[in-house]
């Protein structure tokens, strides 16, 4: 089953804010008379933190299979087996560490002896309810 990402207004307003500074600014440098070869690749670089941050904000999902929980966020991807997986909290939001989310007050999952990551569906009960159908030995907190 596959999960969106719920999206923050704070995120979603801070990437559209930030992204149309960045295409402004690319977009003044093309508009001058004179161009320089290190213009074309500051407007490049430009560009392409542009197009990471779109695809951070509309490309983040998970998957749940039979086995495993699968995230997506921009470049970052990964696989969890589901058997790992000791406890998730809920309503929280982790500040530090691997956050293929956004959105605050999603999911915490906590699995090995010391790993975790910070995951937002956009419903953390149906997610929660799928995963214990899976594997119902995981202790849910809030």
């Amino acid at each position: 089953m596959k999960f969106k990402s719920k999206k923050d207004p704070l995120f979603t307003t801070l990437i559209l804010v930030l992204n149309l500074f960045l295409i402004g600014v690319a977009f003044s440098r093309l508009t001058l008379d004179h161009i320089e070869k290190a213009d074309y690749w500051g407007i490049t670089v430009i560009l392409a933190v542009v197009a990471l941050l779109f695809w951070i904000h509309f490309g983040t999902f998970y998957k749940l299979s039979k086995n495993e929980l699968t995230y997506r966020s921009g470049p970052i991807s990964g696989k969890i087996h589901i058997n790992r997986i000791k406890e998730i909290v809920k309503g929280k939001t982790l500040w530090v560490g691997l956050k293929p989310a956004t959105s605050r007050k999603g999911l915490i999952i906590k699995y090995d002896t010391y790993n975790e990551i910070y995951i937002s569906p956009k419903t953390n009960e149906l997610f929660i309810k799928k995963i214990l159908e899976i594997n119902n030995n995981i202790k849910i907190t809030k």
